[in-house]
């Protein structure tokens, strides 16, 4: 495991990050913890989100709130990482899907373009699901 990065619970760290969202932004620019969430009742996140993977970046970006162009980035964290727990202790136990939380900003180093999306039906199925947790009471915690 040289040179790898390794989180609290064991996990190694991908060495490249996307964060998928609506948001129009440009190389610099900086993602900050204190917005409103991308998701559910939009309250105010404590949290910025990256991920290690481009399939959990686009459903990020699909399933943001918001009319604007779904974009995926690439970024760099600031300050340290830790899995989040919205993913890896309720859903995917040992993070597979390399998702991350931190509550220093994102630093936008680029833009991945050209990427697919998930099928319309498939996006369907995850809106419903999510719709289902949200009249259970369940949303992400932050």
């Amino acid at each position: 495991m040289s040179g790898e990065r390794i989180t609290a619970s064991g996990n190694a760290i991908p060495h490249r990050f996307y964060h998928g969202t609506r948001a129009d932004l440009k190389p610099g620019d900086l993602i900050l913890a204190g917005r409103r969430s991308n998701f559910g009742t939009r309250k105010q996140s404590s949290w910025v989100y990256l991920t290690g993977t481009l399939d959990a970046a686009i459903w990020g970006a699909e399933l943001a709130v918001g009319d604007e162009r779904e974009r995926i980035y690439v970024v760099e964290p600031t300050g340290p990482i830790m899995d989040d727990p919205n993913l890896t202790d309720k859903k995917f136990p040992g993070n597979p899907t390399q998702s991350y939380r931190s509550r220093e900003p994102l630093r936008v180093t680029g833009e991945v373009t050209g990427w697919q999306g998930h099928s319309p039906e498939r996006l369907k199925e995850m809106k419903d699901r999510l719709e289902q947790l949200k009249a259970q009471g369940i949303e992400a915690n932050d």
